[in-house]
């Protein structure tokens, strides 16, 4: 099997010109306390600190009913450019790539200068990319770092604590501060060190210097401790993480990390996957459960066994491993969806009709890149799902990490003073390497040094976008407003009824599209709808959007769940067959599983039970919940994969502890399936 370890770029807007330095100092954390009473106690001192502001409560998540910052500085740039001005006031993530960020400069506003102005703008959460770890980017050139591999300290005393100190502010107190910990850095040493396929010496050092853990450990726990920072930690995206060989040791170094340097599980909110990458959200016309003329479609060349499709199926599936490695049941996913619409003609509109496997998947998916490890300044990109809150389970929250418009690095050499060297990935007449397939890297021509901006790049997101913006420079290009209050009204057994309130907009709302499970079923006029003909006692996940007379379409809503009432019927039934492949060392085990329903109903709630050897511990599973009672273990669906369509199959895994042994017999609901 072909792991290619494929590589995001993340860059912020370049800070320029001669820049005020910081007056670095590290934060007494374990003398906070005290230091608040000797200045509560001092007059003089109290006089010049700044006026406190009421501290935010602390929720679960910090993107519900949250009012974002838009960073000026970006915005300028976007409405700038022809039609620019329709997605000028969405929120983005200001990057703070060097130490000099954190004062800014004549150019560039500094992190306290952000701060304010976003109390100024009346917004109560600001988001902030944390990325200068020595050694940074350690498998590629074009967002090379300005501290060295051993600078650690520098990177602690010179840079996290300056920003803590700033955001501990009491002045801040009343902002909710999401925090996205070191694009790229922890992924890199699970894939990218140690004789992995895509190792390099860079990363290698880094791994064995153990600076890039000690890094982001020490970045969670001191701004951990500020009570209104959210830290969500860099997970990659699909592409590079989702095969089965990856994902269960990404969640193991995610937590060795978290668990790093004082750090603790409880100093993370979350994690971010799609950092400034392209993979689509969602595949509406791919799913990895499809099969063409009996091969799976995990035997593409496109998905070359991966075992997911998108981001957001791979998000709530890395969520699960993540839990069952010990974090909280809590933590909620982000995902980068500034790059990724991929709208435009070149957008499939229905499932491809091909009846080979390649060329089913090739027709039918969103994502458009030559290789799904390309990764800078791709041709044919457009701007995907608008920032918003709760989009489906498990995900807080759609965010534009990466700034559209700011390259991710240069098509050709370009001396520069800020570290950053060329990248042949950017480079439009590269055939490629081992990692993307050897395939053309898909790069746009003429790109500046990552960061900078970049003006035909944003022009073709623009143009590319999906949800679409309307025509840049012709006419209204203002989407309505985001369908609000979008509530369950009544359920069947074979049915979800829904409400919502009505949209605004610079012309006319002509309609709503519903969604169910991330496919349209309709567009109405109306602002409700029956949705008729479901299975009973199941749950459907529901958002709407808006559309008016120009062609603009909203983002989604915030997402609901209905749940059918049962029908008495019980369960889908049909017959099964099950396959068992296992790794083993002394001592333990990796079982991957895979049951497929060869009937010709489907099987809703899945739940397998098979045996296994007495005494079998198993210490973590994804794709389902796994438990062990003496000699027999269940699996039990997850959310993201709760049927087996009929002809369909489901994948999941786990590790244990114990002897191994194939299960001499195995159920799904309750009949028997044939053991391969």
């Amino acid at each position: 099997m072909s792991v290619p370890a494929s590589h995001t770029e993340e860059h912020p807007l370049n800070v320029r010109g001669p820049a005020r330095p910081p007056t670095p100092r590290r934060r007494p954390r374990a003398l906070g306390a005290l230091a608040a009473l000797a200045l509560a106690a001092g007059t003089a001192l109290v006089a010049v600190q700044p006026a406190a502001a009421a501290t935010a409560a602390r929720v679960d998540n910090p993107y519900a009913g949250a009012t974002t910052y838009v960073n000026p500085d970006w915005s300028a740039l976007a409405a700038a450019e022809p039609g620019g001005d329709a997605v000028a006031d969405e929120p983005t993530f200001v990057w703070l790539d060097q130490i000099a960020a954190i004062e800014g400069d004549s150019e560039k506003r500094g992190l306290r200068e952000h701060l304010d102005t976003a109390l100024d703008q009346g917004a109560n959460l600001v988001q902030l990319v944390v990325y200068d770890l020595p050694g940074r980017d350690c498998a590629a050139l074009a967002s090379n770092g300005e501290l060295g591999p051993a600078e650690i300290g520098r990177y602690e005393s010179d840079y996290i604590d300056p920003i803590a100190d700033i955001l501990d502010d009491p002045a801040y107190a009343s902002l909710r501060i999401v925090t996205l910990i070191e694009p790229d850095s922890l992924p890199n040493l699970v894939t990218n060190a140690g004789g992995t396929a895509g190792s390099t010496d860079a990363c290698a050092t880094m791994k064995a210097n153990g600076n890039y853990e000690k890094g982001v450990g020490y970045a969670l726990h001191t701004l951990g401790a500020i009570p209104n920072v959210y830290n969500y930690v860099d997970a990659a995206h699909h592409g590079w993480l989702g095969w089965d060989s990856n994902l269960v040791p990404a969640a193991q170094e995610f937590k060795k990390a978290a668990t790093t340097s004082g750090a603790t599980v409880n100093d993370v909110a979350g994690f971010i996957v799609n950092t400034a990458n392209y993979s689509a959200t969602t595949e509406p016309y791919l799913k990895i459960t499809d099969s063409v003329n009996g091969q799976t479609v995990r035997q593409s060349k496109w998905l070359d066994w991966n075992q997911y499709a998108d981001e957001q199926t791979f998000a709530q599936g890395l969520r699960t491993a993540l839990v069952a490695q010990g974090f909280d049941s809590g933590i909620g996913m982000l995902i980068d969806t500034s790059r990724n619409g991929w709208g435009g003609s070149a957008r499939p509109t229905a499932p491809s009709t091909a009846t080979s496997v390649d060329a089913f998947v090739d027709g039918s998916r969103t994502d458009r890149r030559i290789h799904a490890g390309n990764w800078c300044n791709q041709s044919g990109a457009g701007l995907g799902e608008r920032p918003a809150a709760s989009p489906a389970t498990g995900i807080d929250a759609y965010v534009w990490a990466k700034p559209p418009g700011e390259s991710d690095g240069s098509s050709k050499a370009i001396d520069n003073d800020e570290g950053k060297g060329f990248d042949r990935m950017c480079d439009p007449t590269y055939t490629g390497n081992g990692r993307n397939g050897n395939s053309m890297s898909g790069a746009l021509a003429d790109s500046p040094v990552a960061g900078h901006w970049f003006s035909a790049q944003f022009r073709q997101l623009l143009a590319n976008a999906y949800p679409p913006v309307g025509s840049p420079g012709g006419g209204d290009t203002r989407a309505p407003s985001v369908p609000a209050g979008l509530k369950v009204t009544g359920t069947t057994a074979a049915s979800v009824s829904l409400s919502w309130s009505a949209s605004t907009d610079d012309t006319a709302v002509t309609g709503y599209d519903v969604y169910r499970d991330g496919t349209k079923v309709t567009t109405t006029s109306a602002t409700s709808y029956t949705d008729p003909g479901l299975k009973a006692s199941t749950a459907y996940a529901y958002t709407v959007r808006a559309k008016d007379a120009a062609g603009n379409v909203s983002a989604a809503s915030a997402a609901v769940t209905g749940t059918t009432a049962a029908s008495g019927g019980g369960g889908g039934t049909g017959a099964c067959a099950a396959t068992w492949k296992a790794n083993t060392w002394s001592g333990g085990f990796q079982a991957d599983v895979t049951l497929k329903n060869t009937g010709d109903r489907p099987l809703t709630a899945w739940k397998a039970t098979f045996t296994v050897p007495s005494g079998t511990v198993v210490t973590n599973a994804w794709s389902a919940t796994v438990s062990v009672s003496g000699t027999t273990a269940t699996a039990t669906h997850v959310d993201y994969n709760t049927d087996i369509a009929a002809g369909g199959s489901v994948s999941f895994g786990y590790q244990g502890t114990g002897t191994y042994a194939a299960p001499t017999s195995v159920t799904v609901n309750g009949q028997s399936c044939a053991l391969s």
